[in-house]
């Protein structure tokens, strides 16, 4: 009796969830109107560009280790995850979708692109987005390494000189 009860739940709470996951999709009314998305004049691998713009921020170190310090901070990890890809493209390979000079990224970073990464535009400093192109391009071996910025101490084997405990010096016996 229990069991021929317990059946007929599961077989009614099987019915009541198919149909509760039914979904009707419809077309946009004819009234509706599509706002057209501002796109720059970048396209994806245009190798034909007169010239690519200098960056300014890419020829000082501090302003890369300012670039991954605002990369943290605005939570840029969260969808490249640290550059190598993840809900967004990854940024330490030579594939580059929206091409790779400084313009190509700092378009991308201000203006979005569609399916996924946001505009920024408004939000972010143009200093800023300066820097943070420059590291994004320092992640893929783009920039010259006297310019790299520098490691970060979380991801190392063994802490960092700065970040040790000082501790008194001991008499050895032998020199």
């Amino acid at each position: 009796m229990f069991r021929s009860v317990l059946i007929c739940v599961a077989l009614f709470l099987s019915v009541v969830a198919c149909k509760r996951e039914q979904r009707k999709f419809t077309s946009p009314p004819s009234n509706y109107k599509s706002y057209d998305v501002t796109m720059s004049d970048i396209h994806p691998g245009s190798a034909g560009l007169p010239r690519p713009v200098q960056n300014p921020s890419e020829e000082r170190a501090f302003d890369l280790n300012e670039g991954k310090r605002l990369y943290t901070q605005y939570n840029c990890s969260g969808c490249h995850f640290n550059g190598g890809g993840g809900i967004g493209p990854p940024l330490m390979d030579e594939v580059w979708i929206y091409g790779q000079n400084s313009e190509n990224i700092y378009s991308t970073i201000v203006e979005g692109r569609p399916n996924g990464m946001p505009s920024f535009r408004q939000k972010i400093p143009d200093n800023q987005v300066q820097q943070i192109v420059g590291y994004v391009r320092s992640m893929s071996g783009q920039l010259q390494k006297d310019v790299s910025p520098s490691r970060n101490d979380t991801m190392n084997a063994r802490r960092s000189e700065q970040r040790t405990k000082r501790e008194a010096a001991q008499q050895s016996t032998q020199p």
